[in-house]
């Protein structure tokens, strides 16, 4: 109970206001009203929770994209390096068209494997989780409130 208010009201979560009631019952209009507010003061809170939320991924995604950007093309320098020393490897004891080719194909299988390893990656991935949890618990609330 909040300091200063009587054994028959109640305090507002959202705005602090003191709902006095007569007797046991308050004004609807004021009930209404305060309910109103509250809603609304707990929407703003939760768009703004998606936005904090939703800044910080693309803020880390942003940078990972970007490290992830240079590891590939280093990457792929490197294996480019690596395969033609391989197949040049390779062609001092066959063909070099065959041994060219016997390293194309290991990379393509390895490219493969990358990619679907990466493709179930990305399937497990689930953006603003808190966001989704606390709306959920917002509509069993309303839901509360109307019945």
């Amino acid at each position: 109970m909040a300091a200063g208010a009587s054994p028959g009201s109640r305090t507002s979560a959202a705005s602090g206001d003191t709902i006095v009631l007569d007797g046991d019952q308050a004004s609807l209009g004021k009930i209404l009203s305060n309910t109103t507010s509250d809603f609304s003061d707990l929407v703003r809170c939760e768009i703004e929770l998606a936005k904090t939320e939703i800044k910080e991924e693309v803020k880390t995604v942003g940078q990972a994209g970007a490290m992830m950007g240079a590891a590939g093309a280093l990457g792929y320098l490197a294996l480019a390096l690596l395969c033609f020393a391989a197949a040049w490897g390779l062609a001092t004891i066959m063909p070099t068209g065959v041994a060219f080719l016997i390293v194309g194909v290991v990379v393509a299988i390895a490219a493969g494997i990358c990619f679907l390893m990466g493709r179930k990656r990305m399937q497990q991935f689930e953006p603003i989780p808190q966001t989704k949890e606390t709306i959920q618990e917002d509509v069993e609330w309303a839901k509360q409130l109307r019945s």
